[in-house]
């Protein structure tokens, strides 16, 4: 066949191989360094496919598992989660030939759990390491790591070896072209190998390409193969793409990274090359047209048929349990004392159910953690601010944290400086070349009261991240400014018309636009823990993997200023003069709400302001108290559980949104009195005032997605923690400040920590697809579909349910693809 690549330059070749890397790179999920671990789709490349037909292609080319083992399903058989009705509702939709559901049954309890088997798809680094007994793909992994790190990093390393600012490609190679370790450990003549390759990353993959005499049938399954190889830091590198085409910069380092990788196959290929290395070459080729072995393939569908009937199990429980609300009669009206409106996070179901309880006079609402208020906030003291936004979308304006009467807190201001300035200074010294050797031994025994007291939970081993940045003991000494001018950050501040115009798109996203109550809580919410890489992975990702508090700062700020609440009048929106919109965040750790703003709240309002935080503290109990089972808390759970997030031993400080699998999109008389366990986002709408139904596109194109995203996520480190989840937490070493590796080398390791979705003993994650329940018509879901078609691929394709709810809060119709709905 004629190879795709060709070293002689011309416009046709250079843009078909370009084409090919593009194509590619899609395929790679990106991954968001620590700082801001949000969650992300890992399948994101392959939702164009089935669900099913993305499993096949992913365990031949990466041997890849999108299901649990069959032992698994077995069990959930055995204890009566699966019913044959769900075994045969997944026959029907998947099963390749006629089978009943007792023969299926039958199949399956004498069918045993297959070892883990490796991809059919060779690369040449892998045929050369099986040829020549060498593990010259743990090698190459190895160095292209301790590169990437490098050139990546941070700000954890003091020195970096490899120059950041120069292209990516160009980077790497100047490197290798000095780098002896290759040759020392048995790659003669690498340097100058890759000394004699283009300049140009396009040349030199064309190069790469030609020398390895790829067919164009064979290339995308050879080019996603190389990339799945060293996944994490091609999820790192596609990161970085994205955000540049984000902000409508240019990409590519994806693409340089895959031609760094091709230069790697060449030189391994050209070092060791020999006649009998030729032929396996070829031999291993001939694998890339095959299909999967029959054996392997017939496993991989009864799996997933097993894996649909879980799934429907599922859906059929949720469903019944919107079926056993009772009708109910026209509810009482109720003076309101308070609402509050948090993230639709699972664990905000938890905390909102048991305030509700606790004084039936609040009522809350759910809307994505950010409050519609996409800011860049800058804390005191920092030189970059933080996109406090879905990673969807890109950031707005620009928020400094500010101390109030900077002359009256001059001190408060000044320690804060000198706190940050010192934290830095402190670290530089201790990781200095020369002073970290005199540092341990003076300094080190100095450490040991501390060590003590803080294995023992009498004191963090880190500062409360209140007390960087985000509250304790400076919540009163800080605010924020919304005016607008000019600083060394350029221009700051939302000017009064955007504030109004925010604040009415904000109020009807949440549907929330009459019956103020005296107070309005914005909520945002974050983590507390220690020890814990991952610690953002449990904070807001609507908030781009950062607490909630500042967007809740400012959303309160915007909504009690006066102006904005004149403009929103002529909007038709009327605030209440007496109305306060506190400013709050709820801990996901300990279930602590703390209020930010009560300077704002009038004397004659504080007794019903006490009344407000006994409520806050009374569903903090409860939520622990119902938090606790899972968390295997059984005496002293307040101090128990609040205590989990200090310690810096405890590997679970949470379950975070683990047992996710579910979003409903509805008015919350639709859940209130549905115990959904923490297992559900909710979303307040109300589709009669959504005229033209922009708010549910707004709610189907964004929070559907992300929640999938997260869904997902905590599936794919399940079903496959090798490839898409962390390992052993245990294990863990920062790398450049932006992952982890397992251990003390090997790939960047993406996804949740095991520790995360796995008790020890059982999954505390089913690997469930989501069922996203809309209170909705039909009609108007199916447009938005049409109209976007990468949401239609979700749902269309299997990967997420979608499910509509019809006027008495029934679950009423199941979406079968292609437009079509079918009734429940």
């Amino acid at each position: 066949m004629e190879s795709i690549a060709n070293p002689v330059k011309t416009a046709k070749t250079n843009k078909r191989l370009l084409n090919s890397l593009q194509e590619a790179a899609k395929k790679i999920a990106p991954v968001w360094p620590l700082e801001s671990f949000v969650a992300v789709n890992p399948y994101m490349g392959m939702s164009a496919q089935k669900f099913d037909s993305a499993a096949q292609y992913l365990a031949k080319v990466g041997g890849i598992q999108m299901t649990l083992p069959i032992s698994f399903y077995k069990n959930k058989l055995r204890d009566g989660v699966i019913t044959k009705k769900d075994i045969k509702a997944a026959l029907s939709k998947l099963a390749d030939q006629e089978i009943t559901t007792n023969e299926f049954l039958s199949e399956i309890e004498d069918t045993e759990d297959q070892e883990r088997k490796d991809s059919s798809i060779n690369t040449l680094i892998d045929v050369a390491s099986a040829y020549s007994g060498k593990d010259w793909n743990r090698f190459a992994t190895s160095r292209l790591s301790a590169w990437a790190a490098s050139y990546f990093d941070k700000g954890q390393a003091s020195w970096s070896a490899a120059d950041s600012e120069m292209p990516l490609f160009q980077a790497w190679k100047m490197e290798a072209e000095l780098d002896r370790t290759p040759e020392v450990s048995g790659l003669k003549d690498f340097r100058r190998i890759i000394k004699d390759l283009p300049n140009d990353h396009l040349e030199a993959a064309a190069y790469a390409l030609n020398m390895l005499e790829l067919s164009e049938d064979q290339l995308p399954i050879y080019l996603h193969r190389i990339l799945l190889r060293l996944g994490g830091w091609s999820a790192y590198v596609a990161r970085l793409d994205w955000d540049s085409e984000l902000y409508g910069k240019k990409g590519g380092q994806l693409i340089e990274f895959i031609a760094v990788l091709l230069c790697w196959e060449v030189a391994i290929y050209q070092s060791q090359h020999s006649v009998e290395l030729e032929i396996k070459w070829e031999q291993a080729k001939r694998a890339y047209n095959s299909p999967l072995a029959e054996k392997v393939k017939k496993q991989l569908q009864r799996k997933l048929i097993l894996q649909e009937a879980f799934d429907l199990a599922n859906q059929r429980e949720i469903i019944e349990k919107f079926k056993a609300i009772e009708p109910s009669s026209s509810e009482k009206e109720q003076q309101l004392k308070a609402q509050a409106i948090f993230c639709i996070d699972v664990r905000s179901e938890v905390y909102r159910r048991n305030l509700e309880n606790a004084d039936s006079s609040i009522q809350t609402f759910g809307f994505a953690g950010f409050f519609a208020f996409p800011i860049n906030f800058v804390q005191i003291a920092h030189e970059e601010g933080a996109a406090q936004c879905p990673v969807l979308i890109p950031s707005g304006p620009t928020i400094l944290e500010e101390i109030p009467d900077r002359d009256l807190n001059e001190e408060a201001f000044s320690k804060r400086v000198l706190q940050h300035q010192m934290g830095r200074i402190w670290k530089s010294f201790k990781s200095g070349a020369v002073s970290c050797f005199s540092y341990v031994s003076p300094i080190g025994l100095s450490y040991l009261p501390k060590l003590f007291t803080d294995s023992f939970g009498w004191s963090r081993p880190v500062p409360q991240p209140d007390q960087a940045g985000l509250g304790g003991e400076y919540q009163q000494n800080k605010s924020i400014s919304l005016e607008v001018r000019e600083t060394e950050h350029g221009t700051v501040g939302i000017a009064v018309e955007d504030r109004i115009a925010m604040a009415e798109n904000a109020l009807r996203a949440m549907s929330l636009t009459e019956g103020f109550a005296p107070f309005v809580m914005i909520v945002g919410h974050g983590s507390t823990s220690v020890n814990n890489p991952h610690a953002t992975g449990l904070d807001c990702g609507a908030c781009g993997g950062r607490t909630g508090e500042s967007n809740a700062r400012v959303a309160a700020a915007v909504l009690n200023d006066e102006a904005v609440r004149k403009g929103l009048k002529e909007k038709n929106i009327h605030i209440p003069e007496e109305t306060v919109f506190l400013a709050c965040l709820h801990d996901t750790t300990t279930d602590e709400v703390s209020i930010f703003n009560e300077g704002d709240v009038p004397k004659e309002m504080a007794e019903e302001l006490t009344d407000l935080k006994s409520a806050l503290n009374t569903a903090g109990r409860t939520s622990r108290t119902e938090r606790s089972a899972r968390l295997d808390v059984k005496e002293n759970i307040d101090k128990s559980i609040i205590g989990r997030s200090k310690d810096w031993s405890q590997v679970r400080p949470e379950w975070g949104l683990a047992g996710c699998s579910s979003f409903v999109v509805a008015n919350r008389k639709r859940t209130k009195s549905i115990d959904l366990g923490g297992k559900t986002f909710l979303h307040s709408y109300d589709h009669q005032s959504d005229k033209g139904y922009s708010i549910l596109e707004l709610i189907m194109t964004a929070p559907m997605v992300v929640t999938s995203w997260i869904n997902l996520q905590y599936y794919a480190s399940s079903v496959d923690n090798q490839v898409f989840g962390s390992g052993n937490k245990t294990l863990h070493n920062v790398t450049g400040g932006l992952g982890v590796l397992e251990g003390y080398s090997g790939d960047l390791r993406v996804g949740l920590p095991l520790q995360s979705v796995h008790d020890g003993e059982k999954f505390q994650h089913d690997p469930l697809k989501l069922n996203v329940i809309i209170e909705a018509p039909i009609e108007a879901m199916n447009e938005i579909l049409k109209k976007h078609p990468s949401v239609k691929n979700l749902v269309d394709n299997n990967w997420i349910h979608l499910l509509a709810m019809n006027e008495e809060g029934k679950v009423s119709h199941r979406y079968r693809g292609e437009l079509n709905w079918e009734t429940v």
